[in-house]
């Protein structure tokens, strides 16, 4: 195996591992239950006449 097939498959692997784990902190952080207020108040900003 080459150095450019080690290198290309440990970046496939990992790479896929962090950005799952970066997915899945996104969506906990979105779906937490204390981020709900702030979510829907962000959600009527663009229909509050200033």
């Amino acid at each position: 195996m080459s150095t450019y097939e080690t290198l290309a498959n440990f970046a496939q692997t990992w790479g896929l591992l962090y950005f799952v784990l970066i997915f899945a902190g996104v969506l906990v952080y979105a779906l937490w239950p204390s981020n709900k207020d702030k979510f829907n108040e962000a959600s009527h900003v663009p229909l509050r006449e200033d």
